[in-house]
């Protein structure tokens, strides 16, 4: 494919992260890291969003090992929803936030199977956004360095 075509579709890809879905899948905090890449340090973005996706299959192991004791310890649950919810903050996923602040509901209103419903859906929004993510990287890395990041429409 040709780099102008590669930079239409990465510039394409990148606005249908904040439209889709009328939610979107980021906010303004992937922006705000966007703006931190620079020619020292092109693939910035990409490097942050992989230690935070090594980092959260962490929390998601710990999450699931937690949703399986009986009783329920609450206290650890938030422990680890609030680890998930900071490090998602940080680049910006909007999507699996608003699991997070839904699952922390749950825990705060003792309810478990509130817990187990929204822990389900807060893995598919994390897994859906990965693959994003990885198609994104992939076409912007065969597009080759580009311009500053811009807002989204």
């Amino acid at each position: 494919m040709e780099r102008n075509q590669l930079l239409r579709q990465m510039n394409s890809m990148r606005q249908s992260f904040f439209d889709q879905f009328l939610q979107g899948f980021l906010d303004e905090q992937f922006v705000q890291l966007e703006e931190l890449q620079d020619e020292a340090n092109p693939n910035f973005v990409e490097e942050v969003v992989t230690l935070c996706y090594r980092d959260s299959y962490r929390l998601i192991l710990n999450l699931e090992q937690a949703l399986q004791k009986s009783p329920l310890d609450f206290n650890q649950l938030d422990s680890y929803i609030q680890q998930f919810k900071g490090s998602s903050s940080s680049i910006g996923a909007k999507k699996v936030n608003a699991q997070c602040t839904l699952f922390r509901e749950y825990i705060k209103a003792g309810s478990g199977e509130g817990c187990f419903r929204t822990f389900h859906q807060l893995k598919k929004e994390h897994t859906t956004l990965k693959r994003k993510f990885e198609a994104y990287f992939q076409i912007k890395r065969q597009a080759g360095p580009s311009q500053i990041a811009s807002r989204p429409k």
